[in-house]
């Protein structure tokens, strides 16, 4: 979307803001405690010719609206700080990528990772498991990755969900970025978990979910009641602030992700002028030409 002046994203988010004791709804101009108030956004933004480094992105180059009126940004400030990524790898029967494929991306990421990043990689079909645990050690990824298999059904959503209530929840305290990089087509078979649930917890703990697509195995089938597997990957991506790669160069996909997470992620920070105690807000973030902004979205 673009406007005279500046590049538009929207981002939709559910932001309900409890009523005080008065138990009153409304819009507010100002309120007496505004740090509380605070409302922060972690986006990646980067500019379109791909420099990085000294041509950091500034606070001057973006603008943040809330509700239609525009916000005093009080910090936009590149986040360093390392990031916790989970390689969440499709090992079923009938995914269209051989195991030693699925080896070579584990070990891409096993040597792109910055330092202070630490790998998990979980391998699923009915279940998930655990084939690498927490480490920055590309020895320790290298030397696991022999137990990679392909057998059974792609129970995807069951294995989101196991990923973010044991692997990425405990971080949340301490933690900004969370990752989850998925490996796969998007098929799911026989979950007991729903899709809206797990998009709308992985929006919720501020997850951010990158995609290796891998070609749909069922060719696009339609499914009664369910989404395309391709429909799938891309309402995790976009609706977290990812990005898609495909499977054909996993060694580039590993550095653009890797760097991106340390280069390009900022935290944006602004207190709402004017806020409402019950009504889901819109917030518009918009950069100068030439600079790309993304993050996460709500699907409606």
């Amino acid at each position: 979307m673009h406007a005279p002046h500046k590049i538009l994203a929207t981002l939709l988010l559910s932001l309900v803001v409890c009523g005080a004791a008065t138990g009153q709804a409304g819009r507010r101009a100002s309120a007496p405690n505004t740090a509380e108030r605070a409302v922060t956004l972690n986006v990646i933004a980067a500019r379109e010719d791909g420099s990085v480094g000294g041509l950091r992105v500034t606070a001057k180059e973006v603008s943040v609206y809330d509700g239609g009126i525009e916000q005093t940004i009080q910090s936009f400030a590149p986040d360093p700080s390392p990031a916790r990524i989970v390689l969440l790898v499709d090992n079923s029967l009938t995914l269209r990528a051989d195991v030693d494929k699925l080896a070579q991306v584990a070990r891409e990421f096993a040597y792109e990772i910055y330092e202070g990043d630490q790998l998990m990689v979980v391998g699923y079909d009915e279940k998930p498991e655990i084939v690498v645990d927490w480490t920055d050690d590309a020895k320790k990824v290298e030397a696991a990755l022999p137990t990679l298999r392909k057998r059974g059904d792609p129970r995807l959503f069951d294995a989101f969900n196991a990923v973010i209530q044991d692997a990425l929840q405990p971080f949340a305290s301490g933690v900004r970025k969370r990752i989850v990089v998925l490996v796969g087509d998007g098929l799911d078979r026989g979950s007991q978990t729903q899709f809206a649930g797990i998009l709308s917890q992985l929006q919720a703990e501020d997850i951010t979910v990158y995609a290796l697509q891998i070609p749909d195995r069922t060719g696009g089938a339609l499914r009664r009641d369910r989404l395309k597997a391709g429909q799938v990957v891309q309402q995790l991506v976009e609706g977290t602030g990812g990005r898609i790669f495909t499977l054909n160069e996993p060694g580039e996909s590993a550095k653009m992700i890797c760097d991106e997470l340390r280069n390009n992620r900022y935290v944006l920070a602004y207190a709402p002028s004017i806020y409402t105690y019950t009504e889901a807000r819109r917030i518009l973030v918009a950069a100068d030409p030439g600079i790309s902004v993304r993050f996460k979205t709500i699907m409606k």
